[in-house]
């Protein structure tokens, strides 16, 4: 089965009105592929049916269905490892002296997905400065998914999921069993607030916030949003903080209002 031009162009435009995220027709197996997914979580006839009723109600229900289907999840414990030695080694410990006074840190993980992200900083935190009830952390994990949310306000990760990167001690620290499944120990819970936030959306009010991590999202935009996004969370940012991207994303050309820092083998940027 192959949808049609026409329907890959609809459903492109359709994920990119609501999300900004852009789907070329290079891009043509991946959408029909996830809608084929979709077609049968939701018992439909066909693809070609789905699509029929999405024409019908353009704005319902069903578009952001589609369009969390078409949003890559791909996440894991430790991702890419360097930021989160650069975090624990560096970054936190210096936070910890600078807002030592104030004994607040706010870190935002934005486009979560299922929430490894924000647990594996969280377990960082936690290694450093334990239950002291006088240090107020929030961790901020925003998504575009729904169900990705769910998940992580659950921390409920698999034997595979576990295994990707989450070294043993931790897991036996902060996880226990939740059947065959592992479950985030509510110290970790407590400290992850979940949102529902659309990045290619004006920010809604938000704290100044020490740590952001934006890794591996911003290659799904064009460079006029790139632009905007980064201008964003310029205005979120303490003037000392502390900005991820992915590895294969860079501020360069799109807001030059940053400085590249390089800490151990990890790269951040920093507002100028």
């Amino acid at each position: 089965m192959t949808i049609s031009g026409s329907d890959v162009d609809f459903i492109s435009k359709v994920v990119r009105a609501r999300s900004a995220i852009v789907l070329d027709r290079s891009k043509e197996y991946l959408i029909e592929s996830r809608l084929l997914t979709l077609t049968r979580a939701r018992g439909d006839a066909s693809v070609e049916d789905l699509i029929r009723k999405l024409r019908a109600a353009p704005s319902g229900p069903l578009r952001d269905e589609v369009v969390e289907a078409m949003t890559t999840n791909e996440t894991s414990f430790f991702r890419d490892g360097h930021p989160f030695k650069a975090l624990s080694n560096t970054i936190l410990p210096e936070l910890l002296v600078q807002r030592g006074r104030e004994r607040s840190l706010n870190i935002w993980c934005a486009a979560c997905s299922s929430g490894q992200e924000p647990y594996t900083i969280a377990m960082l935190i936690q290694e450093l400065i334990g239950a002291d009830p006088s240090w107020r952390v929030r961790l901020l994990a925003s998504d575009l998914d729904t169900k990705m949310l769910q998940r992580t306000k659950e921390g409920i990760y698999n034997q595979f999921e576990v295994n990707r990167g989450l070294p043993a001690p931790l897991l036996v620290r902060y996880f226990a069993r939740h059947g065959m499944n592992y479950q985030a120990d509510p110290r970790l819970r407590a400290m992850i607030e979940t949102k529902f936030l659309n990045l290619a959306e004006p920010l809604p009010p938000m704290p100044q916030f020490d740590i952001v991590f934006l890794r591996n999202v911003l290659i799904y935009f064009d460079v006029p949003m790139k632009r905007q996004i980064i201008k964003g969370i310029k205005k979120v940012i303490r003037p000392d903080g502390y900005l991820f991207l992915g590895g294969a994303e860079t501020t360069m050309n799109v807001d030059d209002s940053w400085e590249r820092q390089t800490i151990g083998r990890a790269v951040a940027y920093r507002p100028r």
